[in-house]
């Protein structure tokens, strides 16, 4: 089933088909099942729409960095595991074990918060202890494991927590070769190895971001989990595409078209003078809708078979395509591609990635970066149960 893209001024269109062929591109690399990584809202793609169409396409199950994320999914009625692992001091526990999330704790005081949840509402939370095992950011510090192992056992014992599973993140999992990757697998699975030893056997172990889950299934362990390969970037650019699928396309809608005559400053700073007469595209998005200000006058948009390139300064509101002298036959009205897969037989479509590769950034920042106004709309299978949580 598909719907038809919106008439909005910006519309984000997400393809749920791909993002369903990127979950079997990625279980097949694996050669395990895959935790979908949906939070940020689902990469500025949609939580939602994403989570179901993955869970569709075979994911086992999710996952969200903040608890809150997680309970939108539960609100929403999807009843998938879903694993959450960011807290920050006072998150509200006592809510994600009533809804069973399972929560990913990173410190001792995490879980001695959680084993007081979970002895007020009377219920065993499900946890997954999270490893600091080399990136140095969220997950059980080294000094701080052999205390949070003693706690977990203890508190297994008592019936407050069930741990079900061990996970990490990779350090460098964009650099396969890089020996840190086996090493923090190996620190991962000694961690497990004490719990052993305490009587605390984790059900399962899961360490491989996008990058190590296509290019490592010796790291896959029991499931993978991925994020930006679930929506169809590549991780490894310098590898190509695996065959995956771009899930989303921005368009914008031409607001306005109008002459300039050579020597004719274009938006703020004047930054771009006309060297002709010439015809410009006005289109609605700016960088309050995602669209970086550091692109100015760095990328091209393609309206039916051709591509313009964008002239002077993105504004907030608002950038200018310079159509040439003849006007390249756009009119108001049309739409103008700024990023997306480009359909056989057409003009190249500029990626994620080519914003990111001119601005010296990542294609995970300009994704989950499309906001504002630009209004979601969803094509493939499952869109038509999507349209009602476009946003």
């Amino acid at each position: 089933m598909t719907v038809s893209t919106s008439t909005a001024p910006l519309t984000a269109t997400v393809d749920l088909s791909a993002i369903a062929h990127n979950v079997g591109v990625i279980t097949e690399c694996a050669g395990t099942s895959v935790i979908a990584v949906v939070k940020a809202n689902g990469y500025g793609h949609g939580a939602v729409p994403v989570a179901r169409a993955a869970l569709r396409a075979g994911a086992a199950e999710l996952g969200t960095a903040h608890l809150a994320e997680a309970l939108a999914l539960r609100a929403a009625g999807i009843d998938a595991h879903i694993t959450s692992w960011l807290h920050a001091p006072g998150a509200d526990f006592d809510a994600a074990i009533t809804a069973d999330i399972d929560i990913a704790i990173s410190s001792p005081r995490q879980l001695a918060a959680v084993v007081a949840a979970a002895r007020r509402t009377g219920t065993t939370a499900t946890v997954t202890a999270k490893v600091d095992t080399g990136l140095g950011r969220s997950g059980i510090a080294l000094d701080e494991w052999p205390q949070t192992a003693h706690d977990l056992a203890q508190a297994q014992a008592e019936g407050a927590v069930r741990l079900r599973a061990m996970m990490c993140h990779l350090a460098c999992g964009d650099e396969p070769d890089n020996p840190l990757n086996t090493e923090q697998a190996q620190r991962l699975d000694a961690a497990a190895d004490d719990l052993r030893r305490l009587g605390v056997v984790p059900e399962l172990t899961h360490i491989a971001n996008s990058p190590a889950a296509l290019t490592r299934p010796d790291l896959a362990r029991d499931l993978v989990r991925p994020g930006l390969a679930v929506y169809g970037c590549s991780p490894i650019p310098e590898q190509g595409d695996f065959g995956l699928i771009p899930a989303m396309t921005l368009t914008a809608e031409v607001a306005l078209i109008k002459r300039i005559p050579a020597g004719q400053g274009v938006s703020y700073g004047h930054r771009w003078i006309a060297p002709r007469d010439t015809v410009v595209a006005v289109l609605p998005a700016g960088y309050a809708d995602g669209v970086p200000r550091l692109l100015s006058g760095r990328f091209d948009a393609v309206v039916g078979d051709r591509r313009f390139p964008g002239v002077g300064r993105i504004c907030m509101d608002q950038l200018v395509i310079d159509l040439g002298p003849d006007g390249g036959g756009v009119r108001e009205g049309d739409r103008a591609v700024l990023f997306g897969p480009t359909p056989a037989g057409r003009p190249r479509v500029p990626t994620a990635a080519d914003w990111a590769a001119a601005i010296g950034t990542i294609d995970y920042e300009i994704v989950s970066g499309v906001r504002g106004r630009a209004v979601r709309r969803y094509v493939g299978d499952g869109a038509d149960e999507a349209e009602g949580t476009a946003s």
